[in-house]
């Protein structure tokens, strides 16, 4: 059968925005985070494989909680680098709105750093967010 209205199948892309079951998330090989072994300590070690396996996706769907108010969807979007001290550039865009989209640049072992606080959260069954920290940095209050 030709024609329109005829279709079966849903267009695959690896541009896709993932949103964050942890359950779902595969730990990274060793092959893949050793390189970045030396720059965490403690738990962060043991989280490791999940926080970069995250980063390797190079997306997040997520939910900027607000104190006393609803929470702001995003859609986080980054360059993919296997090289701890490499630059990685961050692209938020909230309530998938164009004039609410910020970018931030950083080394990759510090963008995976702040990627531990949304694999936490999402341990935690809470919805996908990046740390205060992370908001601090990426609207440059710190600075």
């Amino acid at each position: 059968m030709e024609g329109a209205g005829h279709n079966d199948y849903e267009p695959l892309s690896d541009t896709m925005a993932m949103s964050l079951k942890f359950e779902e998330l595969q730990p990274a090989s060793k092959q893949d985070i050793g390189v970045y072994v030396p720059y965490y300590q403690g738990n962060k070690r043991n989280a490791l494989p999940y926080a970069i396996s995250l980063y390797k996706q190079g997306n997040l769907e997520g939910e900027r909680q607000i104190e006393g108010g609803e929470g702001i969807p995003f859609l986080a979007t980054w360059n993919v680098s296997m090289l701890p001290a490499d630059l990685t550039r961050c692209r938020i865009q909230f309530d998938d709105d164009a004039d609410l989209s910020y970018e931030i640049t950083m080394a990759t072992f510090e963008f995976v750093d702040f990627l531990f606080d949304v694999i936490a959260a999402a341990r935690s069954k809470r919805t996908a967010d990046f740390s205060k920290a992370f908001y601090r940095k990426l609207l440059r209050i710190d600075d």
